[in-house]
Formats: C-alpha cells, structure tokens, sequence
C-alpha cells in the first residue's frame, strides 16, 4: 500500500503514511547530510556543486554539433549529386570535381567528430554531477551508482540502457518538493523522447557505415550519402532534445537546492490532538 500523502513511498504507519511523511524517517549518515552553505542551497567544496555553468557549456557544445551537422548535410547532398551524375555519364571518371567535393565533406567529417567527442566529454561531466546531485536531493530513488554516470556509456549494449536508468533515478530526485513535503510529479516525455533518439542516432549511424563500407558503384555512394545526410539530420533533432533535456533537468535541480535539501516534515494528522 502506498503512502496516502505522497504516493510515492510504502505505507508504514496505521495513519496510512509512509516514515518520510510521518516522520519516523531514520536520519542519514553524516557523509550524506546535505551541507547547503553557499549561495542559492549549493554546497561550498561539497555537495551538491551547481550544475548550472557545465550545463551552459554543453548546451553551447550541442549547439556546435549542430551547426557543425547542418553543414555536413549540404555538403554531402552537394557530394551526393556529383556522384549522380557521374552515374549518369559511365563514359566519364572520378574527376577534380568529385576529388575536390569528397575532400570537403572528409574534412567536415571530422569536424563533425572533433565537435561530437568535445560534447561527449562536457555532457558526461555534467551528468556525473547532476547524479551527484540527485544523491543528496533523495538517495533512495538512485537506482545505480554515481561511477554508472560514466561508465554506463562505455559498456557495450548495456550502454543502451543503463544511462537512462541512472537519468531515471536524477530526474525523479532533482523533483522539487511540493508544499505538503512530497516530491512534485514531473512528467518523464521529455527524458523518453531524448533517450529514444539517442538510440536512433546510434543505430543510424550504424546503418550508414554499414552502406558507406559496402559502396562501391557511383550509384552506391550516391544512396549511402543520402542516408549520412538523413542521420545527420536525425542527429539535429536528437541535440535539440539534449539542450532541452539539459536545461530542463538543471532548472530542476537549481529549484530544488534552493528548497530545503531535507524537507520539513509535515505535520501528523491528529498529532496535536
């Protein structure tokens, strides 16, 4: 049976609460007292650590790769088209013009992954600290540990799953505390939406260097550009998802430091009785 004034945690009480609302919470470790010392609920050399100035930061990353994504796409089309029409002459060869524009869109490329991995990286630190975060806001709804904040992504197929679970377990402990000392409902769309096209992005990508290895006709690496194009643009969409995953998850983690990190507890009914 679930609380009756949360309708999150289990029923302990014969009032039908759970020991967080009635109070009969056991208090925490001192490694784990939130020490809200510093300006706005943020700790001072301790936790929680505001996330706000990474979440600039990757959000100005994500937006490199986007633009970094958007002129990959317009050069490979342009790319795309050369090929098409060297397809269209089979008495004509690779010429300076087909050299010229596979030199670009390689270069582009690799932009594309310096700009990528330099987000990567930001996105991982950011993360790190929200689930940082998350810890001192309310352990127990943190399904994995911090080290899974970062090692989650590099574990083959787990890393289809794991990070989500450790942004799961973030996104419901950065909920701010409601006025009756509950944590507030906030609605996961966002959070499944980002995941999902990540995991898109991941499987296009696979799909195209998949076509981009086994292309060897004029007619081959005109198709496969067209699906680079079409995962680059996926890939747009999926950043855009991110820079609004981060800002949203860091706004709620800002609200919430600046509550009381240990929620008052509310009153018993029938207490003062």
């Amino acid at each position: 049976m679930l609380c009756t004034r949360c309708r999150i945690r289990t029923a302990v009480t014969d009032d039908g609460l759970c020991t967080f609302c009635s109070g009969t919470r056991p208090p925490l470790p001192e490694d784990m007292k939130p020490r809200a010392t510093g300006p706005g609920g943020w700790g001072v050399g301790d936790w929680p650590r505001s996330p706000v100035g990474l979440s600039w930061a990757v959000t100005a990353l994500l937006g490199t790769v986007i633009a970094t994504d958007l002129v990959a796409i317009v050069s490979g089309l342009h790319l795309r088209g050369v090929w098409k029409d060297l397809a269209a002459d089979f008495t004509a060869g690779p010429g300076s013009q087909v050299q010229s524009a596979d030199h670009l869109h390689d270069t582009l490329t690799d932009v594309q992954s310096t700009a990528f991995l330099a987000t990567g990286i930001l996105f991982i630190l950011w993360f790190h600290r929200t689930r940082r975060n998350a810890e001192v806001f309310d352990p127990s709804v943190q399904k994995m540990g911090p080290g899974w904040a970062v090692g989650g992504w590099f574990v083959p197929v787990a890393n289809l799953w794991f990070p989500y679970r450790v942004a799961d377990g973030i996104w419901t402990g950065s909920a701010p505390i409601g006025p009756e000392g509950g944590r507030t409902a906030v609605p996961r769309a966002l959070l499944n939406f980002w995941w999902a096209l990540w995991i898109a992005t991941l499987l296009a990508d696979q799909i195209t260097a998949r076509a981009q290895d086994t292309s060897m006709e004029p007619e081959q690496q005109a198709h496969a550009l067209a699906l680079v194009a079409a995962a680059d643009a996926l890939e747009i969409v999926a950043a855009v998802l991110a820079i609004l995953f981060v800002r949203a998850l860091t706004r709620m983690q800002v609200e919430r430091a600046a509550q009381s990190l240990v929620p008052a507890t509310p009153p018993v009914p029938g207490a003062h009785r």
